[in-house]
């Protein structure tokens, strides 16, 4: 990939840095902060789902070699056709990581058969899933006190 910026498959040790991007997240201020307060992804999630990462390498402080980045990630449901999650660390968005991780989503999922992919998107990502593709199908309801506000659903088509 261009840039150094790969995508590679996740792994349980990976986990720990999903969260924290989760966890950080920009987009989840104010309103929105109740959804992911407490959010963990854990090690048997990462091996249970089809999650993959988007990774840059980075150079060691010290010189000694070499380590990755990771830059953001998906995870793909695959017996319901669903995206679970998708996030771009706050540092990396505008750098397209987004538009390569929706890229890589709809080869996987094409690749394991599926016609199109739900997401039920967190409300300011929907221009982003619209302009990959993604078609506006109806609107999942809140559901307090997990769920505190409606969400845009959508169909992905991958075929």
């Amino acid at each position: 990939m261009s840039g150094g910026t790969r995508i590679r498959r996740a792994t349980a040790r990976d986990a720990r840095r999903l969260t924290r991007i989760v966890r950080s997240s920009r987009a989840y201020e104010g309103p929105y902060a109740p959804m992911i307060a407490g959010y963990r992804i854990g090690p048997d999630y990462v091996e249970a789902h089809e999650v993959f990462v988007a990774v840059e390498e980075a150079g060691s402080p010290t010189g000694a070699g070499t380590s990755e980045r990771v830059l953001g990630f998906y995870a793909l449901l695959l017996t319901e056709a669903e995206l679970d999650l998708m996030f771009v660390a706050d540092d990396a968005q505008g750098r397209g990581i987004g538009r390569l991780l929706a890229a890589h989503l709809t080869d996987r999922a094409r690749e394991a058969g599926l016609t199109g992919v739900r997401v039920v998107a967190h409300p300011p990502s929907e221009g982003f899933y619209l302009t990959v593709g993604a078609r506006r199908t109806g609107t999942v309801h809140a559901r307090p006190p997990a769920v505190m506000f409606d969400r845009p659903e959508m169909i992905l088509p991958v075929a």
